[in-house]
């Protein structure tokens, strides 16, 4: 059978129409792809003149913009390499053919690598008439004397003819703005755009302004491009401010080039103060992306994580993938590979400075720590070498320490665990009965307040060969702890007497509770409420409760101290050796709402506690 190969077949002016209006969302794009390509128009012909001397020549190479708005007309002019009829034909006749990957294709060796061009795709041209009903491309080629112009409304079709100019080198494109579209002639508009966006190309940009003068409205000078050792300190603050809209001093600069299998240049600042949207719930990450020092986006950018969203700065890729529109980054290995080298140097430097200096260190951590706690929740992130960065509040030393500085300060007889308590208020949780064995013992306890706290240990639940536990959790191993004293022997009455006030509250509380045991940690407290070994944290239940993602608290257990003489009274009552049974009952009460409002909880029948609280005090 034969077999018949044919080409594929579009109708040309709906696939324009369909690039156009699907790839580019943004129309504030046209005027940084326009200008862009002016700018790899005058880089190819800084490279073509060192090979041919007759291309060379004393004038400036850079662009010139105008808005002229009552003719509607944004005008992108710049004296660069311009192009011929058949590089017409070539790069504007034909989709997604680019000018500059053919270039690109001819370099080769140092020449290819220092080339700073931008445009690889050969679309971003076509976004012009985003905003356009006509765009006239007018084109004189280095080395000719013949003027071409191109013209287009967007719908398949285009013209090129041969014409007077008063363009000696260079290419001008006229774009003509749609009715409606005003903002695209607005002078000040059209400027800003530029300023964002291609502030710091190589080429330097002049604005004709309403007056007719020309002022240069780029930097033409990408500081991160330079070397450190020629960057002064009131440098790297200038633009930290420039790049942050702050007007604190940076905390930590850090200015690194990555050269090898992925480039990329970065300068990123950490900020004294606290950013205003640290908490905010979109949590978006400031780092400004670049290629080639053409500013791409400032938001929904990967290579950063979340966590270290308190990152300014900027970050400079030569060879970062980009989807077809530059819009979007693709999500793949080379953006991984730049987000973990970044990720790795944040984490290092951190490290350092926590070394250098404690008090600096402790600065940081109380604005920044709970944002940077969030990475320990992510699978993807190295939770050891974050928790060597985090700092927690020691009830034992009374201030903030480390989780090194913790096992340090840990008894030689300990079990091989971290102990926490988590909650709202510091001062409050310092007081807690949950601690009172545990500090008996000379066995620390750390304090954890932010909301992040109840997620991160269930996620890294382990420090080197350390596990990392709740002290509200109801076998706490205290008995293994250190300063262990030889337990006398419990005589049979008392055995049965505990048993028995253990029975007395389960019957007591039924329900409410899902056990009653007796207490290895309280020691001046009658009572406190912990959970099972496995069951969820109480913060965390509270939290899904508050979120409707549980119905209600089913993994409370009471714990008693037996020797406390409020717990002995009941005893009394529940041996049937003296006491009212109904006081006793209500005091097993009054004592579990006691707790659970010590642990933050809400007390079930408010109603009934307020009659048994003036029972007790008549």
């Amino acid at each position: 059978m034969t077999q018949e190969k044919k080409k594929f077949t579009a109708e040309v002016g709906k696939v324009l129409h369909l690039m156009i209006h699907s790839l580019y969302t943004n129309k504030d794009i046209f005027v940084r792809e326009l200008v862009s390509n002016a700018s790899d128009a005058c880089d190819k012909l800084r490279y073509l003149s060192q090979i041919d001397s007759a291309l060379s020549s004393d004038e400036e190479l850079r662009i010139l913009i105008t808005v002229d708005k009552d003719k509607r007309e944004v005008i992108i002019e710049d004296n660069g390499i311009g192009m011929s009829h058949d590089d017409m034909v070539e790069n504007l006749g034909t989709i997604a053919k680019s000018g500059t990957q053919a270039f690109l294709e001819q370099l080769t060796g140092d020449s290819k690598k220092d080339s700073h061009l931008i445009g690889q795709f050969g679309v971003g041209f076509y976004s012009a008439f985003m905003v356009a009903d006509s765009v006239n491309v007018i084109s004189v080629k280095a080395g000719t004397n013949e003027a071409y112009e191109w013209c287009s409304e967007g719908d398949g079709e285009y013209t090129i003819s041969k014409v007077e100019s008063d363009l000696t080198r260079g290419t001008r494109i006229i774009v003509h703005v749609k009715d409606g579209l005003d903002d695209y002639v607005d002078h000040f508009r059209v400027k800003h755009i530029v300023k964002t966006y291609s502030d710091h190309i190589a080429a330097p940009i002049y604005f004709v302004d309403e007056a007719g003068n020309k002022v240069k409205v780029n930097s033409s000078s990408a500081l991160w491009t330079r070397q450190k050792n020629d960057i002064t300190e009131d440098r790297y603050q200038e633009f930290y401010k420039s790049v942050s809209y702050a007007t604190d001093k940076p905390w930590l600069t850090m200015h690194n080039r990555n050269e090898g299998i992925v480039e990329y240049t970065n300068l990123l600042f950490v900020p004294t103060t606290k950013t205003f949207d640290l908490f905010h719930p979109d949590r978006k990450r400031r780092v400004k992306l670049y290629i080639k020092r053409v500013f791409i986006t400032d938001e929904n950018v990967d290579v950063i994580p979340h966590y270290m969203r308190f990152l300014r700065g900027v970050v400079d890729s030569e060879d970062l993938p980009l989807n077809i529109s530059r819009e979007n980054l693709q999500h793949n290995a080379t953006i991984d590979k730049i987000r973990n080298s970044i990720t790795k140097r944040v984490i290092s430097e951190l490290a350092k400075k926590k070394e250098e200096s404690r008090e600096e260190y402790e600065l940081f951590w109380k604005n920044f720590g709970a944002a940077l706690k969030e990475g320990l929740c992510e699978i993807s992130s190295e939770p050891e070498k974050l928790l060597e960065l985090c700092l927690f509040f020691s009830c034992k030393q009374n201030k903030l320490v480390s989780l090194d500085e913790y096992i340090a300060s840990l008894p030689a007889e300990n079990n091989k665990s971290i102990y926490y308590l988590s909650g709202e208020n510091p001062e409050k949780l310092k007081s807690s009965p949950q601690i009172e064995g545990f500090l008996a013992k000379d066995i620390d306890v750390l304090i954890f307040t932010d909301p992040v706290d109840d997620f991160w240990v269930n996620v890294a639940n382990k420090y080197k060969e350390y596990d990392i536990k709740s002290v509200t959790r109801a076998s706490s191993d205290l008995e293994d702890g250190a300063d262990k004293k030889e337990e006398k022997k419990e005589s049979p009455k008392d055995a049965d007497t505990k048993e028995k006030l253990v029975e007395f509250c389960k019957n007591t509380l039924g329900e409410a509770v899902k056990d009653v045991i007796i207490s290895k940690k309280l020691t001046s407290s009658p009572v406190c409420i912990s959970v099972g070994e496995g069951d969820m944290d109480i913060r965390m239940e509270r939290f899904l409760i508050e979120q409707k993602q549980l119905q209600k608290s089913t993994s409370k257990i009471l714990e008693i101290n037996p020797d406390h003489p409020v717990m002995k009274n009941i005893a009394k009552a529940a041996t049937g050796v003296d006491g009212n049974m109904a006081k006793a009952e209500d005091l097993v009460w009054l004592l579990f709402d006691q707790a659970c409002i010590l642990e933050g909880e809400p007390v079930v029948d408010v109603n009934n506690f307020s009659r048994r609280l003036v029972g007790i005090m008549q």
